[in-house]
């Protein structure tokens, strides 16, 4: 191996750290959605329908985030 395939490739530390902070950018605005909407509204069913909701668009956002700036170069 050379030195250019040893830097692009992630230790374990990494890859833990850089999990972790996606996971949190996608269940953190889920989960308050969820709340927020189930006080507000007093209405499970629309809280989990709006936490829903919010998790995909989390999801789009945490994989163009990923993409762009949590790959090792």
């Amino acid at each position: 191996m050379n030195d250019d395939e040893i830097s692009t490739k992630l230790t374990i530390r990494e890859i833990i750290l850089k999990g972790t902070l996606i996971t949190i950018i996608i269940t953190i605005p889920s989960l308050i959605a969820f709340i927020l909407t189930w006080t507000l509204l007093d209405d499970l069913i629309y809280g989990v329908i709006f936490g829903v909701m919010v998790y995909f668009i989390a999801m789009v956002v945490s994989l163009k985030i990923s993409k762009k700036f949590l790959v090792k170069k």
